[in-house]
């Protein structure tokens, strides 16, 4: 028996990995995670914005950025404009809003389709994590270290790992898609 902690490890981090994609999906609802790889210039450090400001979510499709300080307004707006998240900010000289517009049945189908793009992309990671773990187990047999009932122990081991992170992929992906489609 040899220790499959490392191939769980990465396969965890593949599902991570995915959720936190998925976070930046916008579905609709104002979510700030969108948000998370927006740089400014802050004294110049690349610096996210909420480190920088307040961000909030009074209603559903609109996020409130209120920096601490005044001065960099112009520059929050100007890389959320530069940035591929596709709202316009509006800026009142105290604070940015984001209004996220309804979205189409086709911009609906649009995202529905990336997601799964992105699914299939960590189910991918997910198998090669199996592959790299099969190909470890194996080494070891060949070298005398575990046995041939011991291979097929962890091999058993290791396909079940990769079928309970898959369905996991499959089950986050599911309430997503159900998410973009019913907002």
């Amino acid at each position: 028996m040899s220790d499959l902690s490392s191939i769980e490890e990465k396969m965890k981090k593949s599902v991570s990995v995915f959720t936190e994609q998925l976070a930046e999906v916008r579905a609709g609802r104002a979510n700030p995670a969108i948000l998370n790889k927006i740089n400014i210039s802050y004294y110049g450090v690349p610096t996210p914005i909420n480190q920088v400001a307040g961000i909030s979510v009074p209603e559903a499709r609109l996020i409130v950025i209120q920096p601490w300080d005044t001065s960099i307004l112009k520059e929050i707006e100007k890389a959320i404009l530069a940035s591929d998240i596709g709202i316009n900010p509006n800026n009142d000289g105290k604070v940015i809003r984001l209004n996220f517009p309804e979205l189409t049945e086709e911009r609906r189908k649009d995202l529905v389709k990336e997601i799964r793009k992105t699914a299939e992309e960590a189910r991918i990671a997910v198998r090669n994590s199996r592959r790299d773990g099969m190909d470890m187990v194996k080494d070891l047999n060949k070298k005398s270290e575990i046995t041939e009932d011991e291979l097929r122990t962890d091999e058993d081991k290791i396909q079940k790992l990769t079928d309970k992170y898959v369905d996991e992929i499959d089950k986050i992906l599911e309430n997503k898609e159900k998410e973009i489609m019913t907002v």
